[in-house]
């Protein structure tokens, strides 16, 4: 699907359904929906967990993603969400669930993500992503109710 296509499709959704079409986009390995997904802001950030560099633009960010997805899709399937929404803006902590193929088998990684959005004239977009892996053993509390921001 072309971007601008993709990013029509997104106008009248909400955070939760931009943020549904940013992991599907991973998992497909689809760079062009992942990027409609974002805002076209030279401000934007994304962090991966690592310790890796901290990307800001839009073009850094495409081609970081486009180096990561050069493989394949990921498997990372986001749950136990927080979120926290005023008129303009949302912000969704997420416990990402990420399957690694090891030498010795398939493993599961936690990843806590914090993604953050803006409500803009073309819609909801991603403006930052930061995420961080789990220590060993952790796990997160289910969310009990939405948070609203005043």
């Amino acid at each position: 699907m072309k971007r601008a296509t993709t990013r029509a499709a997104l106008l009248a959704g909400s955070a939760d359904e931009v943020e549904a079409a940013f992991y599907e986009a991973l998992q497909a390995a689809d760079l062009e929906r992942l990027m409609a997904c974002w805002a076209d802001d030279d401000d934007i950030v994304c962090v991966h967990p690592g310790g890796g560099a901290r990307i800001v633009g839009v073009q850094a960010i495409r081609e970081m993603f486009a180096t990561m997805l050069e493989r394949g899709g990921l498997s990372v399937q986001p749950g136990e969400v927080v979120r926290m929404q005023s008129h303009g803006s949302a912000v969704h902590s997420v416990v990402e669930h990420v399957l690694v193929n090891l030498p010795d088998g398939t493993r599961e990684a936690l990843v806590y993500a914090t993604n953050v959005y803006m409500k803009q004239p073309q819609g909801w977009r991603i403006v930052a992503h930061h995420a961080s892996a789990a220590t060993p053993g952790e796990r997160a509390a289910q969310p009990q109710r939405a948070h609203v921001l005043h």
